[in-house]
């Protein structure tokens, strides 16, 4: 479905890969990360003022359907000229969160299928290697992942899959003495057994995961006003808890390269809102005074 966004941005991954990055996987995810979050960063503060000024004359619209909540035309009537008096536009929050969730789908399956959105491989080409690798390894949910990864370990092995894949084609999942292309776990046995060395560390993933989330959550909740401030503060509280634990499920469904791209991602997140409050909203307070 997000064929036609996912195939130029895994090509631009494996670009930064090969070029900027080192020939490391983890910093070719975060570099990639930070250049598409810039990309839509113009979209994210105009989603943030758009939120901001709906929840600045929350008191108002409140106001105006208690007043004509038997009245549905006059009540839509007073909306829209409110909404014009104050130039907001409602759906002014949604359409820039609408722009990039496509994006955000399809960096999913640039990370998760890399032979197929950062290396080319036909349809044909995917099975072949898959079913090559599966005569050798047990391999998971994410087949490519496991596909390279394997030839990561065994170069020796790709003179016997002929041309399909070349040695610069190969991607390192190693990151940081971590392996990205591992899912993490909480199984005692692979954390406290012959496998720890690979699994102990990959619980950071999920950890960082989780604060990183939790920060970004705090920090991106709009200031209200105080006839506000009771009203929504208990779906601000559902709304900062659901992130994190979230992410901490899918953490460990999903390979460490996902909680990578999540992880810089909130920490862009971070620094987006701390400029933000210090100079968009400033601005914003100073031209309202």
């Amino acid at each position: 479905m997000f064929d036609f966004i996912a195939r130029p941005l895994g090509q631009f991954l494996f670009f930064i890969y090969n070029s900027i990055a080192f020939h490391n996987y983890g910093i070719a995810i975060i570099i990639f990360t930070v250049i598409v979050k810039l990309i839509l960063l113009p979209l994210t503060i105009k989603q943030y003022r758009s939120t901001a000024k709906m929840q600045e004359i929350q008191p108002q619209i409140q106001e105006i359907q208690k007043r004509y909540k038997n009245d549905r035309e006059k009540l839509n009537q007073e909306l829209m000229k409110l909404y014009q008096e104050h130039n907001v536009n409602p759906a002014g929050g949604c359409l820039p969160l609408l722009i990039q969730m496509p994006i955000l789908f399809s960096l999913f399956y640039v990370i998760t299928q890399p032979l197929k959105f950062m290396l080319g491989k036909t349809a044909e080409q995917i099975q072949t290697l898959v079913d090559f690798v599966s005569t050798h390894i047990t391999t998971g949910f994410y087949k490519q992942i496991d596909v390279l990864n394997f030839f990561s370990k065994n170069p020796d092995k790709l003179s016997q899959v002929g041309d399909i894949l070349k040695p610069n084609e190969i991607i390192s999942m190693d990151f940081l003495g971590i392996n990205l292309s591992v899912t993490p776990t909480f199984d005692p046995k692979l954390l406290f057994g012959p496998q720890a060395a690979t699994y102990l560390p990959l619980l950071l993933i999920p950890i960082l995961g989780v604060v990183t989330t939790y920060i970004s959550a705090r920090m991106s909740m709009p200031t209200r006003s105080q006839d506000n401030k009771n009203a929504a503060k208990a779906t601000s509280n559902s709304m900062m808890y659901i992130g994190p634990i979230m992410t901490l499920i899918f953490s460990f469904q999903l390979p460490a390269g996902v909680g990578i791209y999540w992880i810089a991602g909130y920490v862009f997140q971070i620094f987006q809102q701390l400029y933000i409050n210090k100079h968009v909203m400033k601005k914003k307070e100073v031209a309202t005074k």
